[in-house]
């Protein structure tokens, strides 16, 4: 009898993990609040920060993130024409989207509803002058109206070229609905992406197998350089946005899951948890398409004709995380300022953020710019967010998992409602996972 002691890829990415953790702590206890420890070999300077936190982790984990967003475009693109190519009738195409979308703005709205709920209870930014000199200049978002003229692509290369998402799914869904309805010449096409999609996918793979090593990069070099402030009011900030994560990641979405589409949300959450670590050190909900497409694909029984519709929708309008994120911080920030916000500024941030995630692209970091347009909407300076810029990027790496498990979430349900969900796979505890 032979015991497989192979570790799978969930325990490689949470050892590598916590090596980098380890890791960057202890460089950090090292550097001692120095700019970077020299050491003079001769006549060379060798310095401990440059060397592997600027040097090698910092190399490492770029190009394990630009490997990451070079399977982005072709991978949604690819993946949407075969999925919407596959869709005889086209009336499933808008029952599954209309699904989709209804869910998707429900569990944002009710996310930033949940979040504001607990930050006016427990006052983070309560009793804090905090100084006006701040230096912060956050990139001016679009306005909605033209979020939703952007939508459509007067030229889909150059979206594609430049990654704008939502553009490519439109462009993706209307070339899709064109190979069903061109006949033979269509069947043809549809073959071609089915080998391209296979081919994706398999680069996908090799990424993938790759990724405890550009986890380790990337969490050795964060927490180097992280600085968590230690003032009471930013860690009780830090503290509420945890929690309602936690909350909404866990309690409405299994709920969601349990009272809709009738499923064990325990098993939801375990076969996620490789998924959401991965989306965890990434921060980024457009590097995890893949990973949360062959999640919900071979471990959860969607179908991957509703997949490829919900995953790639979801990483670029669900944003459940980051709108928790936006709702506390406005409460915060406003706090802070001593500005009193009343009924009618709750709901204008509410639905602010709600549209604002539509469109915003999945990517580290870019809460704060959406932060930035809901402050402005009610009146709240937004040079107030260089308060909590410092611990945005742990908080991003947890709103992502949060964002990332809503998009497996919906899929479930809209596969469910459409019957093209495989319950015995997902009720299989070894589907999906590596021999």
């Amino acid at each position: 009898m032979t015991t497989n002691t192979k570790l799978n890829l969930t325990h490689r990415i949470l050892i590598a993990m916590l090596l980098g953790i380890l890791l960057g702590s202890f460089i950090k206890f090292l550097l001692g609040g120095q700019a970077d420890l020299i050491w003079h070999v001769g006549d060379v300077e060798l310095g401990l920060k440059a060397i592997l936190v600027d040097g090698f982790f910092h190399v490492g984990g770029q190009i394990f993130i630009a490997s990451l967003k070079m399977l982005v475009v072709p991978l949604v693109f690819v993946s949407l024409v075969c999925g919407t190519s596959a869709l005889k009738d086209i009336s499933t195409l808008g029952r599954i989207g209309s699904k989709s979308l209804a869910l998707y703005i429900m569990t944002t709205a009710l996310a930033i509803s949940i979040a504001i709920m607990f930050a006016v209870i427990f006052s983070p930014g309560e009793g804090v002058n905090m100084p006006r000199d701040v230096n912060f200049k956050a990139s001016e978002s679009p306005s909605v109206a033209q979020v939703f003229i952007n939508m459509f692509p007067s030229n889909p290369i150059d979206a594609m070229a430049k990654g704008e998402m939502l553009q490519i799914i439109v462009f993706s869904i209307l070339f899709g609905l064109g190979i069903t309805l061109a006949g033979d010449a269509g069947n043809r096409l549809r073959s071609f992406f089915e080998d391209l999609n296979e081919v994706i996918m398999k680069i996908v793979g090799i990424v993938m197998h790759l990724s405890p090593y550009g986890v380790f990069f990337l969490m050795a070099k964060l927490f180097t350089t992280l600085e968590l402030s230690n003032m009471e009011n930013l860690a009780k900030y830090f503290a509420i946005v945890i929690v309602v994560l936690l909350l909404h990641g866990f309690l409405v979405y299994g709920t969601l899951i349990t009272v809709i589409a009738r499923l064990n949300p325990f098993i939801f959450f375990r076969k996620m948890k490789e998924t959401a670590l991965f989306a965890f050190s990434t921060s980024s909900s457009n590097a995890t398409i893949a990973s949360n497409m062959s999640t919900t694909t071979k471990k959860l029984g969607v179908d991957n004709k509703v997949a490829s519709f919900t995953i790639p929708l979801g990483a670029t309008i669900n944003m459940d995380g980051t709108a928790i994120m936006q709702g506390v911080a406005t409460v915060f920030i406003a706090q802070v300022y001593n500005i009193d916000l009343g009924l009618s500024d709750y709901l204008m941030v509410v639905l602010t953020a709600t549209l604002a995630s539509i469109g915003t692209a999945g990517v580290p970091g870019v809460g704060l710019i959406m932060l930035a347009m809901v402050l402005n909407q009610v009146g709240v300076p937004a040079d107030g967010i260089a308060w909590i810029i410092g611990i945005d990027r742990l908080l991003d790496m947890t709103r992502t998992a949060v964002n990332i498990t809503g998009d497996a979430m919906v899929s479930c349900i809209v596969a469910k409602s459409e019957k093209n969900f495989d319950a015995t796979m997902y009720n299989d505890p070894d589907a999906g996972l590596e021999r």
